[in-house]
């Protein structure tokens, strides 16, 4: 790896773009002085499609001099901007930088509009109509993507309008998640189940915690195997937000429902993401956006206070 990052490559990149300059300069030179011996009529010899003949005159004067003034400009920008190799230029300009002056002053710009709401709680944003709409732009700007614009998700993107929650919808926990992210692993454990009919009957007793359709005599084997299973989700299969593993005992199937689904599950696990979100949004948004979140699954509650 190291054969990618050594200072030669930057010498490289540096070398070939001012020879690739110096280039444009050098064939301007020879196609202005080499002569080309020329028939009485002014032609070079050069014939395509039987009667377009090439004439033997100089390349236009402006032309050239728009030419040499572009590789001037090249050079003059190379030495201003980062155009050679890991050289910064004069100027200390950079798109990162660019990026976070832009950011600063759009933060500048906004930050009187969220200054009313920094003292309200969650609960109370999700009351303020004002509030709701700046958090139901930040919603489909940022987390419509995975969740739907009407953030009932997908399979394998939890519905954000429910009560079931892997990590807990407390209005401090959904500030957590939106700011660090998650990552919910569940890892295979068709070897710690045992054999692929202990795995089909533990998937049959998974089943049965939710009332699920499943045949009870699977089921019924399949509980002592469960016991691989439970470090996680619990002796009766309601989950650990702790951990974000999910409650097995309700009617909520994240990816996907039946025996097929929770086989699968169990033999080949799954790993999921949330990103973090600090990096795009700042406090102040995370915060309302907080209590967008938390009020789309607590509209009784928000009615209740209004």
């Amino acid at each position: 790896m190291s054969d990618f990052t050594s200072e030669f490559w930057a010498w490289y990149a540096a070398g070939l773009t001012l020879v690739s300059i110096l280039a444009c300069l050098v064939l301007l030179w020879i196609s202005g002085t080499t002569k080309v011996k020329a028939s009485a009529d002014n032609t070079t010899g050069h014939v395509w499609d039987g009667d377009l003949r090439e004439m033997n005159n100089p390349l236009p004067k402006w032309w050239v001099y728009l030419f040499v003034i572009t590789v001037l400009f090249s050079l003059a920008y190379g030495v201003l901007y980062p155009t050679f190799g890991k050289y910064q230029g004069l100027l200390g300009w950079s798109s990162q930088g660019q990026h976070q002056a832009e950011v600063a002053k759009v933060e500048k710009t906004i930050a009187p509009i969220y200054a009313q709401f920094g003292s309200m709680t969650p609960q109370q944003l999700a009351g303020s109509a004002p509030a709701m709409a700046i958090g139901e732009r930040l919603f489909m700007n940022n987390c419509a993507q995975c969740h739907g614009s009407d953030a009932r998700g997908a399979r394998s993107f939890p519905n954000l309008t429910d009560g079931d929650w892997l990590w807990g919808g407390d209005p401090a926990v959904i500030k957590t998640t939106i700011t660090e992210g998650r990552i919910g692993v569940m890892p295979p454990m068709a070897a710690a189940v045992g054999t692929p009919e202990d795995v089909r009957n533990v998937a049959h007793y998974v089943l049965s915690l939710s009332g699920s359709p499943h045949d009870a005599v699977r089921a019924s084997i399949g509980r002592s195997k469960f016991g691989a299973c439970a470090a996680c989700h619990g002796m009766e299969g309601k989950g650990n937000t702790a951990m974000g593993a999910p409650n097995l005992s309700d009617n909520t199937w994240l990816h996907g429902w039946g025996e097929e689904a929770v086989v699968r599950a169990i033999t080949k696990g799954f790993t999921n993401q949330m990103p973090a979100q600090a990096g795009k949004l700042n406090a102040d948004q995370i915060h309302v956006l907080t209590a967008y979140v938390w009020g789309m699954s607590n509209k009784a509650e928000t009615a209740a206070a209004n």
